[in-house]
């Protein structure tokens, strides 16, 4: 397993993501499955693993603290959550106030059985609440020993500048994938100048890079793919043959599927510390294998730019993912 350092602790550079295994938005997992998983990314490697409270509505969180008790050993799992959104039937709501941080901070330390989180991020900004309020509190977090670093996930430049004013920022989790690109231009640069690790989530793209999909396929009423626009046509198609054509390329040029060249070309972005691979069961992690003791050439980089570009004609992030504002 490839590594790399996150506040001078060594960490695996691919992490499992765990949205999935809440259960929620992507479909029914029984708890003995959820926690196979877990243990089967330690048992590959990996110890980063990255939930929130809002991946099932806390079960993510309950499941990585069973997962940890199964194996018996905390030390081996280096556990980044998430605190700042809440949620009732009205929606999801970007909720970054001290009372609702320490509400977080304490009911995730219970649902994972644990007396310290590893990296503690905050999920999305929360434009109501100023940044330096939300940084302070978290520092807080930091003096009491309950939290050992800090990081955010969905923050521009100038909002990551102004939490470090206030508190050491450890990490940045942004959406990146050879689909969605947008942290190029500043966030990267930024991270990489100011000594922050990227950690990338949707490597697979909400598995369009998994190689599992195929063309006209629909998917339940609860999947969050109902409501992601890639999946919705004509540019599902479009992005069914950019996928077509990377799984050509992966195949030709290296023996790989489009899933291992997938989350190779994360890992070799420059300034990206890991990629985050979300899983529903052990066997989706086959391939992590795969993924390393390789690098992707220049030639190949552009190669893939241009299946891109030619395929998609009428590109989309993941905007769809942005929490509701609340009011203040």
């Amino acid at each position: 397993m490839e590594t790399t350092t996150i506040a001078n602790v060594e960490v695996s550079r691919i992490g499992l993501g765990t949205w999935a295994i809440g259960g929620l938005d992507w479909g029914a997992i029984p708890d003995e499955e959820a926690i196979a998983t877990c243990l089967s990314a330690v048992e590959r490697g990996i110890n980063l693993v990255d939930t929130a409270p809002i991946y099932g509505r806390g079960r993510a969180e309950e499941i990585i603290g069973k997962a940890m008790r199964a194996h018996g050993r905390r030390e081996e799992f280096y556990i980044a959550t998430k605190a700042g959104l809440e949620w009732n039937e009205r929606g999801v709501f970007a909720n970054s106030t001290p009372a609702r941080l320490r509400e977080e901070l304490e009911a995730s330390l219970r649902r994972l059985g644990t007396d310290f989180i590893d990296l503690y991020q905050v999920h999305w900004p929360d434009t109501v609440t100023p940044i330096v309020e939300t940084a302070g509190e978290l520092a807080g977090f930091v003096q009491e020993g309950k939290v050992r670093a800090l990081g955010v996930s969905n923050f521009s430049a100038a909002q990551m500048e102004e939490f470090r004013s206030v508190a050491p920022l450890s990490s940045d989790q942004p959406p990146y994938n050879i689909f969605e690109r947008a942290i190029d231009s500043s966030i990267l640069p930024w991270c990489a100048a100011n000594g922050v690790a990227v950690l990338a989530y949707s490597s697979l793209c909400r598995s369009l890079l998994a190689g599992r999909l195929h063309r006209g396929m629909s998917f339940e009423a609860k999947n969050i793919r109902r409501t992601d626009p890639k999946f919705q046509e004509p540019r599902f198609s479009q992005y069914m043959t950019a996928v077509e054509g990377l799984a050509a390329l992966a195949k030709e040029r290296y023996g790989k599927s489009v899933l291992e060249l997938a989350v190779r070309w994360v890992l070799d972005r420059s300034g990206v510390s890991v990629a985050l691979w979300g899983a529903k069961n052990p066997g989706q992690l086959d391939a992590v294998a795969g993924v390393l003791g390789w690098k992707l050439d220049a030639d190949a980089m552009a190669e893939i730019d241009r299946i891109v570009a030619e395929a998609v004609t009428d590109p989309v992030g993941p905007e769809y993912l942005m929490p509701k504002v609340r009011e203040g």
